[in-house]
């Protein structure tokens, strides 16, 4: 009943320009971050190599998936039941679908799946046909979770979130359709989520700029959400995550779940 999946921001790893080592604190702070969220009565969790910015557009390098791969499944280990995520930043879709297929996630990330955007790290195109025959190749039901105009980038075409909703799930056959605001921590506007919401059959999640203030806006459209800044102590991305604030979230997606008495 709307999900809530936190999300696991990963230190700068290996190769990265923030990289400092070792990979112990790496996964420690991941851990720790997972302990949160579940702790918190979350109902999900990605993982996300956030701190390798700047993010390569499309294909990482092997020490990037070899990192995220020992963290993520120290994660999946201590969290059997937990639904879990891969996001391979900015856009490896390739690497999160082998990711996912060697600890046993549950799903990937993709924010461009189809379409073309102008990103901060250029020009992305979805590669949608290589991501469902690698999938098929698996003989893997992970499912795909594709961003609709995605934060950080703008559509070439310029069409509407509905227009883009219905390309990602009818021709890109994404399982699930994300939509987010124009930036990380930025609420997505409500009008595209209903738009989005009416032209899709499968689940859509907000995925950027939940609060417990915020929520209720969505929760008529929307069917779950990924939160990653609000989670965050003091609400700032740095810092870990703060489980008093992720069980505040909770509470009041708790209380918005209840029937409504007549």
């Amino acid at each position: 009943a709307k999900p809530v999946i936190g999300a696991v921001h990963l230190r700068p790893l290996p190769g990265a320009p923030g990289w400092g080592g070792p990979m112990e604190k790496v996964l420690a702070a991941a851990l720790a971050d997972a302990d949160a969220i579940v702790k918190g009565g979350a109902d999900g969790l990605i993982v996300e190599n956030f701190g390798d910015a700047p993010f390569f557009k499309d294909r990482v390098p092997p020490p990037t998936v070899a990192a995220m791969t020992a963290v993520a499944l120290r994660i999946r280990e201590r969290f059997p039941k937990v639904p879990l995520g891969v996001n391979v930043l900015r856009n490896d879709a390739a690497a999160a679908m082998g990711i996912a297929a060697a600890i046993d996630a549950d799903f990937v990330r993709v924010n461009v799946h189809t379409g073309v955007y102008a990103t901060d790290q250029g020009i992305i195109e979805g590669r949608a046909h290589e991501t469902l025959r690698l999938r098929e190749s698996l003989r893997s039901s992970i499912l795909i979770f594709a961003d609709v105009n995605v934060k950080h980038a703008a559509p070439l075409d310029g069409r509407d979130a509905g227009v883009l909703a219905k390309e990602v799930v009818e021709r890109g056959l994404a399982d699930v359709a994300i939509i987010t605001g124009l930036a990380t921590g930025a609420a997505a506007l409500p009008e595209e989520v209903s738009r989005a919401g009416a032209a899709v059959s499968v689940p859509l999640i907000v995925g950027s700029g939940i609060t417990p203030q915020t929520v209720g806006e969505y929760f008529a459209d929307a069917d779950g959400f990924v939160v990653g800044t609000y989670l965050k102590r003091a609400g700032r991305i740095k810092y870990p995550v703060d489980t008093a604030r992720v069980r505040k979230l909770m509470s009041t997606v708790k209380h918005l779940r209840r029937p409504k008495r007549r």
